[in-house]
């Protein structure tokens, strides 16, 4: 669907997800991450880059079990700390995962998808043309009820941080991996929170495509 065929139906309260053909489990289990291996840290910032141009190829169980747990993933077990700093612990960001039979929302505890929606939401992830035939879409959401602690003056930003934190582990991961991957802001907020089923004290953050980069002629 074409930015602009997106922009209208937005305008008119429309863009909506695409129903699935397949029906997807409640809860999958992902492979253990990878947690060795990799570019040296200098090498995967040198290739650190966005990329928009993505092969609609689904990425294999391990792939996506090693981006969801370098973006949010439990490296401290016994203090159940993540891979991304959180004000005060809070861990008020969640990573979920828009993928072609479902939403998911990434469970760092046990490395697993627990379904959300049974609907392709990858289309109302974003104005761009590309989001809809990505295999992921990742998106950040912030419940501000598990920052009780924090200043509500201040949770916005205490969850934006989190979140940029998150995005540049993934991008970090993609740039090692040899996959491609953009961090957008540009989405319909409004229509996406209603797609998911978020409730009044979840907020959309931005959101987050990677996939295997397609290589445009002329390029």
């Amino acid at each position: 669907m074409s930015t602009l065929t997106k922009m209208a139906l937005g305008l008119m309260g429309q863009l909506k997800p695409q129903p699935v053909t397949t029906p997807a489990d409640s809860i999958t289990q992902l492979p253990k991450a990878h947690i060795s291996g990799g570019l040296p840290l200098m090498q995967t910032l040198l290739l650190r880059q966005s990329q928009r141009a993505f092969e609609s190829s689904p990425l294999p169980a391990q792939v996506l079990s090693d981006v969801l747990w370098a973006a949010a993933g439990i490296n401290r077990p016994e203090l159940g700390g993540r891979t991304v700093p959180s004000a005060m612990n809070a861990q008020e960001v969640s990573v979920y995962a828009a993928l072609p039979d479902g939403l998911y929302r990434y469970a760092a505890a046990d490395q697993s998808l627990h379904l959300v929606v049974a609907s392709d939401v990858r289309r109302v992830t974003g104005y761009q043309d590309f989001v809809d035939n990505a295999p992921v879409d990742l998106i950040y959401v912030a419940d501000h009820t598990g920052m009780a602690l924090v200043p509500a003056s201040q949770r916005q930003s205490y969850a934006w941080a989190s979140a940029g934190a998150m995005a540049q582990n993934v991008y970090l991961y993609c740039a090692s991996a040899g996959l491609a991957t953009v961090l957008r802001a540009w989405v319909d907020r409004q229509a996406l929170a209603q797609a998911m089923g978020l409730g009044n004290e979840q907020q959309v953050l931005m959101c987050q495509t990677l996939g295997r980069p397609r290589v445009v002629p002329g390029d």
